[in-house]
């Protein structure tokens, strides 16, 4: 990681390392301070993918626990670590169980643990699955924005897939300033598309809202499309249900046959993490040996060093960064450390002595 500025660094060594106090910080906690900060948490994000542009991080690969007796369910871990004014260490720990949705759970829980920099000691635990929704939705957002410079604004967005995620992504949308003339909405669970049609009717930020009953409908009539979908494979493969050059935020990552990806401008948040794993951009790899169809990253999107053509779809296919959730989660623990609402756990470190 490229080091960081001396005047930080001199401040810390002048000071002696003590172990820092553990904290546990509830998803109430997590939601209370994140809730109404939509612009704010998507400049957090922006300002983490410069400084991950510029080497100020280490974002080792996820690693994927998979099971040969639940072959649908996972658990991933997300080592990384963040310089900058963040300056802290630490791993998401965060599982994917898709059958929970059938018993009326949600399919993914998460906890982050947060590392002090000079001391390796951790020093919080959060619920993390209102942290990983939270920048999901802030780089959408983010994307969205950046990636519909030069061509019309999208008045109609279309959710296929209309899980937690979807919902933060509307919630992040609408937060940073986007209104839609119409929402469109494609589950394959009737039950799901109803609740977040009435989700959205609640929210007001429409003047029309479409439940689709095939995907092909949304598509075609959405000139922004939200993948938040669990597929595990490509099940979209009609060039021509992009012929009117969407942007897509393909944010499930597998939801897209190789074809669709090279006929688009392809944006990526970082090209080693995304092009493995079986992701649609994995596969369109395999399929050419190449990877010329990639245009950039976000990151390179923002220091405007990717210009975007405007006669094809536009399709953001994020792999998800473990310095976004630590970047989040650092913000969160200083805001309830702030509000003096911290849970320590006292004697968590208990063996401090080398010899008794």
């Amino acid at each position: 990681m490229t080091t960081i500025g001396s005047t930080a660094t001199e401040s810390a060594m002048s000071e002696p390392l003590t172990v820092p106090p553990f904290a546990v910080i509830s998803g109430g906690q997590v939601q209370d301070a994140l809730r109404g900060r939509e612009n704010e948490i998507v400049e957090l994000v922006e300002t983490t993918y410069r400084l991950h542009r510029a080497g100020e991080s280490v974002n080792p690969p996820s690693y994927f626990l998979r099971f040969p007796d639940r072959p649908s369910s996972r658990i991933i871990a997300l080592p990384a670590s963040i310089g900058g004014q963040v300056r802290v260490d630490g791993l998401k720990w965060i599982s994917s169980f898709p059958e929970n949705v059938a018993a009326g759970i949600p399919r993914a829980s998460a906890v982050l643990i947060l590392n002090d920099h000079d001391t390796g000691y951790p020093f919080a635990c959060l619920e993390s699955s209102i942290i990983s929704a939270t920048r999901t939705a802030a780089s959408a957002a983010s994307a969205a924005n950046r990636l519909s410079r030069g061509r019309p604004r999208p008045a109609r967005v279309g959710f296929f897939g209309v899980g937690l995620i979807a919902r933060y992504i509307h919630t992040f949308l609408a937060g940073t300033g986007w209104s839609f003339d119409e929402i469109g909405v494609h589950d394959l669970s009737a039950d799901s598309a109803a609740g977040f049609r009435g989700y959205l009717e609640q929210s007001g930020t429409a003047s029309r809202i479409t439940v689709h009953d095939t995907a092909e409908q949304l598509i075609r009539s959405s000139d922004l499309v939200v993948f938040a979908t669990v597929a595990g494979q490509p099940h979209v493969s009609d060039l021509a249900w992009f012929e009117h050059n969407p942007l897509v935020l393909h944010v499930s990552l597998r939801d897209l046959a190789p074809e669709i990806v090279l006929a688009s401008t392809n944006i990526v948040d970082d090209v080693e993490h995304c092009l493995k794993a079986g992701t649609s951009p994995h596969l369109a790899e395999q399929l050419t040996g190449n990877r010329d169809f990639l245009h950039g990253t976000l990151g390179d999107v923002m220091a405007e060093q990717v210009t975007l053509p405007a006669d094809r779809p536009v399709v953001f296919s994020p792999f998800g960064l473990g310095v976004l959730d630590l970047a989040v989660g650092k913000y969160v623990y200083d805001e309830v450390a702030r509000s003096g609402e911290l849970h320590v756990v006292d004697d968590f470190f208990h063996e401090l002595r080398r010899y008794g």
